[in-house]
């Protein structure tokens, strides 16, 4: 049998943006046929199904993630202005009119408690986004950016609750501005 020939992170991306529009559940094998242009036998070739193509595109999300994340603070001249740039990203993401979610998080509410290996990678994904949190408020810590009198885990777990927040927020359609208000005053709690 010859195997299907694609950019395998072209596909997962667009696999990432069919679960986001729909979610897991609702999201069938035409959606992903679409998205992605495979077939379904190719899919099942690749992925052995609709599962495993989600937990490849998990993976990848949280690479792609990982190196936007770390592209912010390389474009910046401290810690705190990567992290101010950080949140306005996740401002513009969660003001766009279609999709406003992290794939994880959205995974995470749809299949807790229904997928342990999903709920499994899906939570290491997320201390691991959250560890880099910590990492880069230690290091304004160091730098001297950010006083040592707050626990920089604790900072950062109320980063990442915010996010979160906003995120979830962002789907009453708030009033123009109000996301970005809201995210400058959790970044100015983060930098007292």
């Amino acid at each position: 049998m010859r195997s299907a020939e694609f950019d395998r992170e072209e596909v997962l991306r667009s696999a990432m943006e069919a679960f986001l529009a729909k979610g897991y559940g609702k999201t069938s094998m035409t959606d992903l046929k679409h998205a992605t242009g495979l077939h379904p036998g190719s899919i099942y070739c690749a992925f052995e199904n609709k599962r495993g193509l989600l937990l490849a595109s998990l993976e990848q999300y949280k690479l792609d993630r990982s190196h936007e994340f770390e592209y912010f603070f390389k474009q910046e001249d401290s810690v705190l202005n990567g992290l101010r740039s950080y949140l306005a990203q996740v401002v513009k993401e969660c003001d766009r009119d279609n999709i406003k979610d992290c794939l994880l998080q959205k995974a995470l509410s749809e299949l807790a408690q229904q997928d342990e290996e999903v709920e499994l990678v899906i939570a290491e994904s997320l201390g691991q986004w959250q560890k880099g949190i910590e990492d880069k408020l230690l290091q304004a810590q160091q730098n001297n950016e950010l006083t040592t009198d707050r626990n920089h885990r604790e900072l950062a777990q109320f980063l990442v609750m915010g996010i979160y927040g906003l995120r979830t927020f962002s789907h009453t359609q708030p009033e123009k501005g109000v996301l970005q208000r809201l995210a400058n005053e959790l970044f100015d709690y983060i930098s007292q």
